[in-house]
């Protein structure tokens, strides 16, 4: 998943593909570099962000997402809280809709419509507030709670499982150490039959193991796929993707050798 920030404030990107033809270049970098999905969002959720209005995040958002659908043909994903967003990307038919606030803002199940793919991550407390002090007794047992509980209430509204990606929120109210644990973990959060999908390009956990952030986020989506994850969204999809492809053609090689 190749990230597309159309912010001004995005911690890493902020302000660099607000304009129409710079977006429009991001994506087809990222197309040609191999990207499967691009993820496109509105709104910065880094540690203190404070909300766009929601008429600032639809004219950031659908200009964009109908200029990328107009001249490419690669499956989009709207990370979005916001349900009037969230209704406007589904009539556009995108992929999947990202929320890292699971889908609890009011309006937002009446939002998402019958087929879209669901991103349900796990945030404690708020983009503005979530690193203050994040305390948990487990963090891996309260998230998959926490799961657990989106799981029934999205059943409920008539949600097929297979429709779900759950993401354990790398850097959204988690310190270092219960980052590296919750991807470390990531076998507990398979058992529920969903995808995964992990988030950890560029943040702060990452920046803090040492200089070269970029080495750093391709080590973690690797580490992150080597524990089943099945999407890593990423600012780097080159590097990503051709870490990827070596890691994989290793495995299919080994594979091979046992199986002779």
């Amino acid at each position: 998943m190749g990230v597309l920030n159309v912010t001004p404030d995005s911690f890493f990107d902020g302000g660099q593909y607000q304009a129409l033809d710079k977006a429009l270049q991001r994506v087809r970098d990222m197309v040609e570099q191999g990207a499967d999905l691009i993820d496109i969002g509105g709104e910065s959720t880094r540690p203190g962000a404070s909300s766009p209005s929601e008429t600032e995040e639809v004219a950031r958002v659908l200009p964009v997402l109908e200029a990328i659908q107009a001249r490419f043909d690669i499956p989009i994903s709207v990370d979005t809280s916001t349900p009037s967003v969230m209704a406007a990307a589904v009539k556009l038919k995108v992929a999947l809709i990202n929320d890292v606030r699971a889908f609890v803002r009011p309006g937002a199940l009446d939002a998402i419509g019958s087929d879209v793919m669901l991103a349900v991550m796990h945030m404690l407390g708020t983009p503005a507030t979530m690193q203050d002090d994040p305390q948990y007794q487990d963090v891996v047992r309260e998230v998959d709670a926490f799961f657990l509980s989106r799981l029934a209430v999205l059943q409920h509204a008539g949600i097929e499982r297979s429709r779900i990606i759950l993401d354990p929120g790398f850097g959204f109210g988690k310190t270092l150490d219960q980052n590296f644990n919750l991807v470390q973990s990531l076998e507990v959060f398979r058992q529920h039959g969903c995808p995964i999908l992990i988030g950890l390009s560029r943040k702060r956990s990452i920046r803090a193991m040492g200089r070269d952030v970029l080495a750093g986020s391709v080590a973690g989506a690797l580490a992150a796929v080597a524990r089943g994850a099945n999407m890593v969204r990423v600012h780097d999809v080159e590097a990503t993707v051709s870490a990827l492809r070596v890691w994989q053609a290793i495995n299919c090689a080994k594979e091979t050798t046992q199986d002779a």
